[in-house]
């Protein structure tokens, strides 16, 4: 009879598996951009692996901690800190493309005729796509704390109806911001300018599409009861997660398509 409250968690083949995925999907990705043979599919299926590996790997948590009941008050508390620790990881993941993007606007090199953006560059406009793009960002944001509000009111119907909203936001979002880069009068290539904007919006894009997949796995845990007012930590890290993409894209909003493109408009 255990007598801690502490989760002792039994041998997995996740872990590893899950990091020898990572390990080729990089190396894949690498390859692929420097036109190597069989990059692409290295990539690929690295990519099919790891979400395979992924999905074993939440399934075992989300059995121990829902229907075994292993995770006790002081588990939760460090679940809790160990996804806030994620959070932080990323929050300085971003700090280092801000960090580059500032670095070449601030004090623009002789080669980009010491002007931002680089003299010549056509740029967006911030007032058309990208301030719509804010509007639809932001307002997900209010849909998924209104699913937050409702399970701890037990408002089933306005909770599912939340999950729908946050969902179509954000899959809107994705697909208009897909549109602006088909449209787009620079490419990656194109000097400083273009590899940091597609660098920055690019990688919080890829964010976007994982918190997209987040929040529709809690829809289907919260159809199939797994939620209660007071047991929803999966619900609340996808919030979460979902807020710190609305406040990276408030600042890549106002750093690179507001300030950044002062000097053009």
């Amino acid at each position: 009879m255990k007598k801690h409250n502490f989760h002792m968690v039994e041998n997995s083949p996740w872990p590893i598996l899950v990091s020898f995925a990572v390990l080729f999907t990089a190396l894949g990705g690498v390859m692929y951009m420097h036109f190597l043979n069989q990059g692409l599919t290295i990539l690929l299926c690295s990519l099919g692996i790891l979400v395979v590996m992924m999905n074993f790997w939440f399934r075992d948590v989300v059995r121990e901690g829902t229907f075994l009941k292993e995770h006790s008050e002081k588990v939760m508390l460090a679940i809790r800190f160990g996804f806030l620790l994620f959070i932080v990881s990323e929050v300085m993941f971003f700090f280092s493309f801000f960090w580059a993007f500032f670095h070449s606007s601030l004090a623009p090199s002789f080669e980009i005729g010491s002007v931002w953006p680089p003299f010549g560059m056509q740029v967006f406009s911030p007032w058309e796509i990208p301030l719509l793009n804010t509007v639809i960002l932001l307002s997900s944001g209010a849909t998924i704390t209104l699913v937050h509000m409702a399970i701890l009111a037990n408002n089933r119907n306005l909770a599912i109806e939340g999950f729908i909203a946050t969902l179509a936001l954000a899959i809107l979002f994705t697909g208009i911001q897909m549109y602006e880069y088909f449209q787009s009068p620079f490419s990656f290539s194109d000097g400083i300018y273009g590899s940091v904007f597609f660098m920055m919006t690019g990688f919080h894009g890829i964010h976007v599409i994982i918190g997209t997949i987040f929040i529709l796995v809690q829809l289907f845990r919260y159809l199939a009861y797994h939620f209660t007012k007071k047991n929803h930590f999966g619900f609340e890290a996808a919030a979460w997660y979902w807020h710190f993409v609305d406040v990276v894209w408030l600042f890549l909003f106002v750093s690179i398509y507001i300030w950044g493109n002062w000097t053009s408009n």
